[in-house]
């Protein structure tokens, strides 16, 4: 028996400053910001699936997402899209093939949206 799973439990994103990527992704994502600070640089958004851990301590500026390492999902993208540019988010692409856009965190992470 493999003693390794294929299963993930999180994925990490870096950023800079740790209660403010907090605030931003938790306001995206419609989550409360009410749960720990771990080691004073770590928070795990709460997610239905892997969780995405933020951490200001493996950040630099050579660290940031420069594709996208993962996707959120949604149901409808037209909607997604503009709760997205509602929010001021930086929108590198439109919606392409009516499928998936891309966006920036605010440290310049690249993460994408998918139908």
């Amino acid at each position: 028996m493999n003693p390794i799973s294929n299963k993930i439990n999180g994925v990490f994103i870096p950023v800079s400053h740790i209660e403010k990527a907090r605030d931003w992704y938790c306001d995206i994502l419609g989550l409360p910001t009410d749960g720990e600070i771990f080691f004073g640089h770590i928070y795990v958004l709460p997610m239905d699936g892997p969780d995405i851990i933020l951490d200001s301590k493996i950040y630099s500026p050579e660290n940031v997402y420069t594709v996208p390492a993962f996707q959120f999902h949604t149901i409808d993208i037209e909607q997604a899209y503009q709760f997205m540019r509602q929010k001021n988010v930086e929108l590198t692409t439109g919606i392409e093939n009516g499928h998936w856009f891309n966006f920036k965190d605010p440290d310049g992470n690249l993460l994408m949206v998918c139908k």
